[in-house]
């Protein structure tokens, strides 16, 4: 009895989520494991070995045709399969039903909701706004979830966005800082708000303020750049006082 043999060209998979590329007039695939693509690019996901079923580059991964290694050359210079399997990995279209597609923007959607509420205070009364209410702004400024960026960057982005309908800000860090009194009045100009500055009698000082989270790299490489300069982060974020009472009731 004869065999049949798969060409040698071929890789056939099952269950995969793909993500494709089209470049220099060709298009390129690659084979993932559903739900691992976007968990890499919110990077949650660093294992690049649970996110790709292969490292191989497809022109078609259903027929399980794969990428010819002039066609690799000719579009990206290279025909290292895992350096471009990355490429289309971090700039290609995710291919989902559009019963998938739906279902992942409204997760999405409602976890960058989350981010920003978690994240931010009403400027006015400095209380966290609730996720509901976030959501309803969002939609009010027709916030749209983009699949090429992660949750995390596109939070930041609706955070600018939403200053438009709503009195929202960064909510603050409490930061703790000793060194030279030289960077006393760089810091005052970062700190939203300085809680205690005193002089250590050695040409030093420590201060506990509050300041954007935006700041916080400037403060961090002005401390390191710093002889005998410390930095300690209190808190993540602003606590208002009158919530602090009210849980402790």
């Amino acid at each position: 009895m004869s065999q049949i043999f798969t060409p040698t060209n071929q890789i056939r998979l099952t269950n995969v989520a793909i993500v494709r590329l089209k470049k220099c007039g060709k298009r390129f695939e690659i084979a993932c494991y559903k739900n691992k693509v976007m968990s890499w690019r919110n990077k949650v996901e660093k294992d690049i070995d649970e996110v790709l079923q292969t490292h191989t580059v497809f022109t078609n991964v259903s027929k399980g045709e794969v990428a010819k290694k002039d066609d690799l050359i000719k579009a990206f210079n290279s025909d290292n399969q895992d350096e471009i399997c990355l490429k289309i990995l971090d700039k290609g279209e995710l291919q989902i039903s559009e019963k998938e597609r739906q279902a992942a923007q409204e997760s999405a959607f409602k976890e960058i909701a989350n981010i920003v509420s978690d994240k931010c205070i009403n400027s006015e009364s400095k209380r966290p706004y609730p996720v509901s209410m976030i959501e309803k702004a969002m939609k009010q400024v027709h916030i749209s979830v983009k699949s090429n960026k992660s949750n995390k960057q596109q939070a930041l982005e609706v955070i600018k966005s939403l200053k438009s309908v709503l009195p929202i800000e960064r909510a603050n860090m409490k930061l703790k800082v000793t060194t030279n009194k030289k960077n006393k009045q760089q810091i005052e100009q970062l700190a939203t708000s300085i809680e205690k500055s005193e002089s250590l009698g050695d040409g030093n000082i420590e201060m506990i303020f509050l300041t954007d989270p935006g700041n916080y790299r400037t403060i961090d490489q002005l401390i390191k750049s710093t002889p005998k300069s410390f930095l300690d982060v209190i808190t993540l974020q602003e606590v208002n006082e009158a919530e602090e009472e009210d849980s402790l009731n």
